[in-house]
Protein backbone atom coordinates (compact mmCIF):
# COMPACT_ATOMS: atom_id res chain seq x y z
CA UNK A 1 0.00 0.00 0.00
CA UNK A 2 3.17 2.17 -0.06
CA UNK A 3 3.91 3.44 -2.91
CA UNK A 4 7.67 4.84 -3.69
CA UNK A 5 8.50 7.43 -6.76
CA UNK A 6 10.80 6.57 -8.84
CA UNK A 7 14.21 8.53 -8.32
CA UNK A 8 14.23 8.97 -12.41
CA UNK A 9 10.41 10.39 -11.94
CA UNK A 10 11.19 12.34 -8.87
CA UNK A 11 14.12 14.27 -10.85
CA UNK A 12 11.67 15.41 -13.40
CA UNK A 13 9.10 16.33 -11.05
CA UNK A 14 11.15 18.72 -9.24
CA UNK A 15 11.45 20.91 -12.76
CA UNK A 16 8.05 20.60 -13.72
CA UNK A 17 6.19 23.89 -14.75
CA UNK A 18 3.04 22.70 -13.59
CA UNK A 19 0.40 26.00 -13.83
CA UNK A 20 -1.51 27.11 -10.84
CA UNK A 21 -4.88 25.34 -11.39
CA UNK A 22 -8.06 26.66 -11.71
CA UNK A 23 -11.44 25.66 -10.37
CA UNK A 24 -14.82 25.29 -11.85
CA UNK A 25 -16.86 26.40 -8.45
CA UNK A 26 -15.67 23.62 -6.22
CA UNK A 27 -14.04 21.37 -8.77
CA UNK A 28 -10.67 21.24 -10.53
CA UNK A 29 -11.56 22.78 -13.77
CA UNK A 30 -11.21 20.30 -16.32
CA UNK A 31 -8.66 22.62 -18.45
CA UNK A 32 -6.38 21.88 -15.27
CA UNK A 33 -7.23 18.02 -15.18
CA UNK A 34 -5.84 17.83 -19.00
CA UNK A 35 -2.80 20.36 -18.79
CA UNK A 36 -1.61 18.40 -15.37
CA UNK A 37 -1.70 15.40 -17.46
CA UNK A 38 -0.31 16.26 -20.39
CA UNK A 39 2.48 17.21 -18.26
CA UNK A 40 2.75 14.37 -16.56
CA UNK A 41 2.47 11.95 -18.76
CA UNK A 42 5.52 12.99 -20.42
CA UNK A 43 7.73 12.64 -17.68
CA UNK A 44 9.38 9.24 -17.05
CA UNK A 45 7.85 6.48 -15.27
CA UNK A 46 4.65 8.61 -14.04
CA UNK A 47 2.16 6.91 -16.14
CA UNK A 48 3.55 3.55 -14.40
CA UNK A 49 3.66 4.87 -10.61
CA UNK A 50 -0.32 6.28 -11.48
CA UNK A 51 -1.42 2.77 -12.62
CA UNK A 52 0.19 1.30 -9.49
CA UNK A 53 -2.06 4.21 -7.46
CA UNK A 54 -5.21 3.35 -9.20
CA UNK A 55 -4.59 -0.29 -9.09
CA UNK A 56 -3.99 -0.52 -5.19
CA UNK A 57 -6.66 2.12 -4.53
CA UNK A 58 -9.78 -0.23 -6.39
CA UNK A 59 -8.48 -3.41 -7.11
CA UNK A 60 -8.72 -6.81 -5.19
CA UNK A 61 -7.88 -6.47 -1.68
CA UNK A 62 -7.29 -2.42 -2.03
CA UNK A 63 -8.59 0.72 -0.68
CA UNK A 64 -5.83 2.99 0.46
CA UNK A 65 -2.04 3.81 -0.98
CA UNK A 66 0.70 6.40 0.66
CA UNK A 67 2.58 7.86 -1.86
CA UNK A 68 5.89 8.76 -0.68
CA UNK A 69 6.62 12.24 -2.06
CA UNK A 70 9.12 13.09 1.06
CA UNK A 71 12.11 13.35 -1.11
CA UNK A 72 9.81 15.85 -3.25
CA UNK A 73 8.79 17.32 0.00
CA UNK A 74 12.30 17.98 1.59
CA UNK A 75 13.94 19.37 -2.48
CA UNK A 76 11.04 21.58 -3.19
CA UNK A 77 9.24 22.69 0.66
CA UNK A 78 5.86 21.75 1.34
CA UNK A 79 4.57 25.78 1.48
CA UNK A 80 5.94 25.84 -2.27
CA UNK A 81 3.10 25.91 -4.31
CA UNK A 82 4.73 23.34 -6.97
CA UNK A 83 4.78 21.11 -4.55
CA UNK A 84 1.02 20.99 -4.14
CA UNK A 85 0.29 21.41 -7.94
CA UNK A 86 2.55 17.42 -7.91
CA UNK A 87 -0.02 16.21 -5.23
CA UNK A 88 -2.92 17.50 -7.17
CA UNK A 89 -1.53 16.04 -10.45
CA UNK A 90 -1.54 13.02 -8.78
CA UNK A 91 -4.46 12.94 -7.20
CA UNK A 92 -6.29 13.97 -10.69
CA UNK A 93 -4.93 10.66 -11.69
CA UNK A 94 -7.79 8.56 -9.30
CA UNK A 95 -10.84 11.15 -9.23
CA UNK A 96 -11.64 14.70 -10.00
CA UNK A 97 -10.63 17.08 -6.91
CA UNK A 98 -12.55 19.26 -4.95
CA UNK A 99 -13.38 21.14 -1.66
CA UNK A 100 -16.51 21.30 -0.19
CA UNK A 101 -16.51 23.85 1.59
CA UNK A 102 -16.83 27.11 0.07
CA UNK A 103 -14.80 29.27 2.84
CA UNK A 104 -11.85 27.07 2.69
CA UNK A 105 -9.22 26.68 -0.22
CA UNK A 106 -8.70 22.99 -2.62
CA UNK A 107 -6.33 22.26 0.44
CA UNK A 108 -7.70 22.17 3.67
CA UNK A 109 -5.88 22.66 6.69
CA UNK A 110 -6.04 20.45 9.80
CA UNK A 111 -3.51 21.22 12.53
CA UNK A 112 -3.30 20.56 16.11
CA UNK A 113 -5.60 22.79 18.61
CA UNK A 114 -5.14 22.25 22.15
CA UNK A 115 -8.73 23.67 23.17
CA UNK A 116 -10.46 22.04 20.26
CA UNK A 117 -12.88 18.86 21.48
CA UNK A 118 -10.09 15.82 21.67
CA UNK A 119 -12.24 13.97 19.31
CA UNK A 120 -12.16 15.94 16.33
CA UNK A 121 -9.43 15.73 13.09
CA UNK A 122 -7.70 19.22 15.32
CA UNK A 123 -8.00 17.61 18.46
CA UNK A 124 -5.22 16.00 20.12
CA UNK A 125 -6.91 12.35 21.16
CA UNK A 126 -8.49 9.48 19.67
CA UNK A 127 -10.14 10.41 16.58
CA UNK A 128 -12.30 7.27 15.83
CA UNK A 129 -13.08 5.09 12.56
CA UNK A 130 -15.14 7.45 10.18
CA UNK A 131 -16.14 8.17 6.34
CA UNK A 132 -15.78 12.35 5.88
CA UNK A 133 -19.27 13.30 4.96
CA UNK A 134 -21.29 10.59 6.33
CA UNK A 135 -24.14 12.53 6.09
CA UNK A 136 -24.60 13.57 2.57
CA UNK A 137 -26.08 11.98 -0.28
CA UNK A 138 -23.07 11.97 -2.76
CA UNK A 139 -19.98 11.55 -0.22
CA UNK A 140 -16.49 11.93 -1.62
CA UNK A 141 -15.36 8.58 -2.49
CA UNK A 142 -11.79 9.71 -1.76
CA UNK A 143 -10.44 11.71 1.05
CA UNK A 144 -7.03 12.53 1.20
CA UNK A 145 -4.36 13.94 3.46
CA UNK A 146 -0.80 15.33 3.04
CA UNK A 147 1.76 15.28 5.79
CA UNK A 148 3.31 18.26 6.18
CA UNK A 149 4.74 17.96 9.94
CA UNK A 150 4.07 14.63 11.60
CA UNK A 151 3.73 14.96 15.41
CA UNK A 152 6.82 15.83 16.84
CA UNK A 153 6.34 14.56 20.25
CA UNK A 154 6.00 11.00 17.94
CA UNK A 155 2.08 10.28 18.45
CA UNK A 156 -0.72 10.64 16.29
CA UNK A 157 -0.63 7.47 13.55
CA UNK A 158 -2.96 6.59 11.33
CA UNK A 159 -5.64 4.23 11.47
CA UNK A 160 -7.65 2.28 9.01
CA UNK A 161 -10.20 -0.42 8.74
CA UNK A 162 -11.78 -2.46 5.82
CA UNK A 163 -15.08 -1.39 6.39
CA UNK A 164 -16.84 -4.29 3.90
CA UNK A 165 -14.69 -6.98 6.01
CA UNK A 166 -15.83 -5.93 9.36
CA UNK A 167 -19.32 -5.98 8.58
CA UNK A 168 -19.01 -9.43 6.79
CA UNK A 169 -17.83 -10.52 10.19
CA UNK A 170 -21.32 -9.64 11.89
CA UNK A 171 -24.31 -11.33 12.43
CA UNK A 172 -27.09 -11.64 10.01
CA UNK A 173 -29.48 -9.44 12.62
CA UNK A 174 -27.11 -6.71 12.71
CA UNK A 175 -26.50 -6.15 9.47
CA UNK A 176 -30.05 -6.38 9.03
CA UNK A 177 -30.19 -3.25 11.80
CA UNK A 178 -27.43 -1.51 9.79
CA UNK A 179 -29.13 -1.62 6.71
CA UNK A 180 -32.19 0.78 7.85
CA UNK A 181 -32.42 3.98 7.82
CA UNK A 182 -31.86 4.94 11.27
CA UNK A 183 -29.15 6.92 11.81
CA UNK A 184 -28.03 10.14 12.24
CA UNK A 185 -25.16 12.19 12.66
CA UNK A 186 -23.75 16.40 12.32
CA UNK A 187 -24.88 19.20 10.66
CA UNK A 188 -25.16 19.76 7.25
CA UNK A 189 -24.98 23.62 5.58
CA UNK A 190 -23.17 25.50 3.19
CA UNK A 191 -21.60 22.70 1.22
CA UNK A 192 -20.87 22.22 -2.49
CA UNK A 193 -20.48 18.85 -4.63
CA UNK A 194 -21.88 16.46 -1.97
CA UNK A 195 -25.14 16.60 -3.01
CA UNK A 196 -28.28 16.78 -0.03
CA UNK A 197 -28.18 16.09 3.12
CA UNK A 198 -28.77 12.26 4.21
CA UNK A 199 -30.93 12.24 7.55
CA UNK A 200 -31.38 8.68 8.94
CA UNK A 201 -29.12 7.01 6.93
CA UNK A 202 -28.56 3.52 6.41
CA UNK A 203 -25.20 2.62 7.59
CA UNK A 204 -25.39 -0.12 5.00
CA UNK A 205 -26.78 1.27 1.72
CA UNK A 206 -28.39 -1.58 0.47
CA UNK A 207 -25.61 -2.33 -2.37
CA UNK A 208 -23.88 -6.07 -2.99
CA UNK A 209 -21.83 -7.27 -0.24
CA UNK A 210 -18.60 -5.68 -0.76
CA UNK A 211 -19.46 -2.64 -2.27
CA UNK A 212 -21.12 0.80 -1.89
CA UNK A 213 -20.23 3.02 1.06
CA UNK A 214 -20.20 1.73 5.06
CA UNK A 215 -21.88 4.79 6.03
CA UNK A 216 -20.27 4.98 9.38
CA UNK A 217 -19.11 7.22 11.86
CA UNK A 218 -18.30 6.08 15.70
CA UNK A 219 -18.84 9.48 16.65
CA UNK A 220 -22.51 8.80 16.62
CA UNK A 221 -22.65 6.62 19.41
CA UNK A 222 -21.63 9.78 21.46
CA UNK A 223 -23.27 12.48 20.19
CA UNK A 224 -26.40 11.03 18.25
CA UNK A 225 -29.50 10.13 19.52
CA UNK A 226 -29.97 6.25 18.68
CA UNK A 227 -32.88 3.69 19.52
CA UNK A 228 -30.53 0.86 21.81
CA UNK A 229 -31.31 -1.70 19.34
CA UNK A 230 -29.67 0.79 16.51
CA UNK A 231 -26.70 1.65 18.83
CA UNK A 232 -25.83 -1.91 20.06
CA UNK A 233 -25.65 -2.81 16.48
CA UNK A 234 -23.26 0.27 15.63
CA UNK A 235 -21.42 -0.71 18.47
CA UNK A 236 -21.01 -4.04 16.82
CA UNK A 237 -19.28 -2.78 14.06
CA UNK A 238 -16.87 -0.38 15.64
CA UNK A 239 -15.66 -2.92 17.44
CA UNK A 240 -14.72 -5.15 14.36
CA UNK A 241 -13.46 -1.69 12.88
CA UNK A 242 -10.97 -1.67 15.79
CA UNK A 243 -10.35 -5.90 15.70
CA UNK A 244 -9.27 -5.15 11.70
CA UNK A 245 -7.38 -1.72 11.98
CA UNK A 246 -3.79 -1.31 10.32
CA UNK A 247 -2.10 1.70 11.83
CA UNK A 248 1.16 3.34 11.04
CA UNK A 249 2.73 6.84 10.84
CA UNK A 250 2.30 8.97 8.10
CA UNK A 251 6.34 10.57 7.50
CA UNK A 252 6.47 14.07 5.68
CA UNK A 253 5.41 14.37 2.48
CA UNK A 254 3.31 11.80 2.76
CA UNK A 255 0.00 11.31 0.15
CA UNK A 256 -2.58 9.06 2.04
CA UNK A 257 -5.61 8.30 -0.48
CA UNK A 258 -8.63 6.26 0.86
CA UNK A 259 -11.30 4.53 -0.97
CA UNK A 260 -14.21 6.10 1.15
CA UNK A 261 -16.46 2.87 -0.64
CA UNK A 262 -14.05 0.18 0.83
CA UNK A 263 -12.16 1.43 4.24
CA UNK A 264 -12.58 3.78 7.36
CA UNK A 265 -10.04 6.06 8.19
CA UNK A 266 -9.10 7.42 11.89
CA UNK A 267 -6.22 8.63 14.43
CA UNK A 268 -4.84 7.60 17.50
CA UNK A 269 -4.28 10.10 19.97
CA UNK A 270 -1.09 12.53 19.19
CA UNK A 271 1.59 12.22 22.42
CA UNK A 272 0.53 13.85 25.59
CA UNK A 273 2.34 17.31 25.69
CA UNK A 274 1.07 18.87 23.09
CA UNK A 275 0.77 22.16 24.88
CA UNK A 276 4.33 22.59 25.36
CA UNK A 277 4.80 22.29 21.48
CA UNK A 278 4.79 26.07 19.68
CA UNK A 279 1.41 25.95 17.27
CA UNK A 280 3.87 26.42 14.54
CA UNK A 281 5.56 22.94 14.99
CA UNK A 282 2.94 20.80 15.83
CA UNK A 283 1.33 18.10 13.48
CA UNK A 284 -0.32 19.70 10.36
CA UNK A 285 -2.13 18.15 7.41
CA UNK A 286 -3.57 18.99 4.44
CA UNK A 287 -7.06 17.56 3.26
CA UNK A 288 -8.39 17.29 -0.72
CA UNK A 289 -11.08 15.11 -1.50
CA UNK A 290 -11.88 13.69 -4.71
CA UNK A 291 -15.23 12.65 -6.54
CA UNK A 292 -15.89 9.82 -9.51
CA UNK A 293 -18.43 11.02 -10.78
CA UNK A 294 -17.51 14.88 -9.83
CA UNK A 295 -16.80 17.84 -12.12
CA UNK A 296 -18.56 17.59 -15.54
CA UNK A 297 -18.76 21.29 -16.41
CA UNK A 298 -15.85 23.15 -17.71
CA UNK A 299 -13.71 26.34 -17.05
CA UNK A 300 -11.48 28.66 -19.41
Amino acid sequence: MFIEIPSELEAALLDLPLPEWELNGPFLAKSTVKRYRTELTATPRFEETAAALRRTLTGKGGGYAVLRLGNLAKALGTDDDRFLRIATGFAAEVAVPFSPFPRWPLWKDIGVKVDKDPGKSSGIGYNAFHMDLVNATMPPDFTTLLCVRPDPLGGGPTILSDAHAAVARLPEDCRSLLAESAYHYGTFFDLFGVGEECKPFPILDGSDPGKGFVRFTAKMLERSELSPAYAEAARELAGELVRGQVSFMLRHGDYLIVNQRRFLHGRDALHSGQESVPVADRRLLLQLFLGAGAGDGSAA
